[in-house]
This record gives C-alpha cells, structure tokens and sequence, in this order.
C-alpha cells in the first residue's frame, strides 16, 4: 500500500502541469476556443449518471468549455480515471469512495457497509464541514476536486441461481459464494463483511462473467442491474441494502483553477444540478424495478436486514479500514442521519 501510495502521489505532483497543458492546449484553443473537458465513465450511455451530465453539465458549460463523454471504459480503464486526472490524461471521471481509499485509506468510511442511510444523508454529508479535509486532501495531494455526490443506489446481491438452490437470507447463506466486486481493497473487504467471497472483475466483463459462471453472482443497485441486462443472467435478487453507494463527480483541479471565479461558479452549480437530477432519477428508478424484474422471472425479495447490518458493522470494528478514519467523524456521520 505504501508504494502504491508513493507512485500515485508522485503523478499526482508531476502531472499537474501536464493537466494543464493538456485541457488548455493551444491546438484546441484555437480550433473552438475553449478547453475540452473529457469525461471517462465505465457506465453506459443510458446510465442516469451519464444521461444526467450529458443533458444537464454539458449544456450547462457549453459556453466556455466542451464536454466529451467517453462511456463504457472506452477512453481509460475502469480503475485508472482518477491517476489519468493526474498525470494529465484525462480531465473528468465520476468516482467513488473505495477508488478514493486507494489512494486515501480515511476514504473507506464512506464506503462501509450500512453507513449512508438514504440518499439524503449522502447529500448532507457530502456538503457538511466534516467533509472538507477529506476534499481538500484530495485536491492537494491527487490534483482532483470533488464537485458532488451523485446516489447510485442500494447496492444489493444479484445470484445467478435460483433460490431453490440458495436462499440468501443472513450472512452464512453467502458462505462460498464468488461474488464480484471491483477490485478495490475497500471493495474486497466489504464482499467479505456481507459473507461472500469477493471476486474482482472489471464492470464491463460481468455479463460474460455471470454467464458463464465465472462468478456466481454481484452486487449492484437495480437501475443498474436493468440497465447492464444482469437479469438476463441472474435468478434472484436478496434486497440486502448493504451499501447507499455513491460517486463523486470529479474534475481535474488545473482544469478548475485555469476557469474564472464566474465559470468555476457555472461549474459547481452544474455539478450540483447534475447530481439532484441523476439522483431524483435513480430513486424513481429503483421504486419500479422490483416489479420489473419480478415480471422477467427473478424471485426478489427481502433478508433478515438486521442480521446483515450487525454482522457487517462488527467486521470492520478493529479492522485495518476502521483504523485510518479520523477520530469522531464516524460519529458526526451517524448524527446527521435521517
């Protein structure tokens, strides 16, 4: 973790100039007058994140500066969009707080299972002042603003056998199961906390996955789990909450400090914009894919949530995530809940 650290801070530091260069440079200055901000995203076209910030940020900043979605990982590969923003190749990315950990291991506390408690309290703690040394080190040491928190949903286990064959119901009926997970430390940790058998594999490579058996199931929010066709591929789903997952919108900090304070203006409010719309779209989403994905022969249904919620937060009490939070802010976490 330590070399890891060391290598990602030192293109953070190096590439900041060349982010610059890159998003200003006079080629494409002359041919539109104003920077291309590229945005790399694993998510499809038709994601709410990406149908968000391509109807909502893109015109919102159309005046002074050009947005270019990359979807898919097409541009840069999933993982890498946020060492991309610092060593000057790529301007935008939309990331969440296990990548962040990677980097920052305090970061790991938003990612912890039954943290957030709705997409409100994600709003509430992203904007409270708890969160400024967490942005502000990311700033510093990575080169990347946090513009938003974007919902992505309650994250739950999707299997590709039926519950004739395994009824999740509590932790233990995870025993042995391969579910994918992203390949984060932060991530892998929290597939074990749930009872399961963490499998790293790259988002765009699950359908495959799941289809041939490579893993036995993964966890998603359903707008998601419609969206890629996993239940095309899957038997069932357990409503195991065990994550209110997020993203934050992420921009390069050169590419912000070459805007004026007008345009850094535009920026933020279209982030924000961007992110309640998304947002709003993902919560209506959700309330009607139960019956969606009932009607395309999945059993879904909810757990024991209680035998989930205490045996996940007892995993990470003394772990090594646990150790690097900064003392109380689990706290002022908790006391701005709903």
């Amino acid at each position: 973790m330590t070399k890891l650290m060391t290598r990602r801070v030192f293109l953070a530091t190096t590439g900041a100039l060349a982010l610059f260069a890159a998003s200003f440079a006079p080629q494409d200055l002359m041919a539109q007058d104003k920077p291309v901000i590229r945005m790399s995203t694993p998510a499809s076209d038709t994601d709410q994140r990406s149908v968000a910030l391509a109807t909502v940020f893109g015109p919102a900043i159309a005046e002074f500066a050009s947005y270019q979605p990359h979807y898919n990982s097409s541009l840069i590969a999933q993982g890498s969009e946020l060492e991309a923003i610092a060593s000057g190749d790529l301007e935008m990315s939309i990331t969440s707080a296990q990548e962040l950990a990677n980097f920052f291991p305090e970061f790991s506390i938003f990612a912890t299972g039954y943290i957030h408690q709705s997409a409100a309290h994600q709003v509430k703690v992203f904007g409270d002042p708890l969160m400024d040394p967490f942005k502000q080190k990311v700033e510093d040491e990575l080169g990347v603003k946090l513009l938003a928190v974007m919902y992505l949903g309650k994250r739950h286990v999707n299997l590709r056998f039926p519950r004739s064959e395994r009824d999740v119901m509590t932790p233990a009926d995870l025993a042995g199961v391969n579910l994918r997970m992203p390949g984060s430390d932060a991530w892998m940790f929290l597939g074990k906390a749930i009872g399961a058998n963490p499998t790293p594999v790259a988002f765009t490579e699950i359908y495959t996955a799941l289809q041939t058996g490579a893993v036995d199931g993964q966890d998603n929010p359903l707008p998601t789990v419609v969206d890629a066709k996993f239940y095309e591929v899957t038997k069932q789903v357990s409503l195991t909450a065990h994550l209110v997952d997020l993203n934050y919108i992420a921009l390069s900090k050169s590419v912000w400090d070459g805007l004026t304070a007008e345009q850094q203006a535009a920026v933020q409010k279209a982030a924000d914009d961007t992110a309640e719309t998304a947002r709003q779209g993902q919560l209506a989403k959700e309330e009607e894919l139960v019956a969606f994905l009932t009607e395309q022969g999945l059993d879904v249904y909810e757990p024991d949530l209680a035998a989930f919620r205490s045996h996940v937060q007892a995993q990470y009490v003394g772990s090594e995530f646990a150790k690097a939070w900064p003392e109380g802010v689990l706290d002022q976490i908790n006391a701005l809940g709903d």
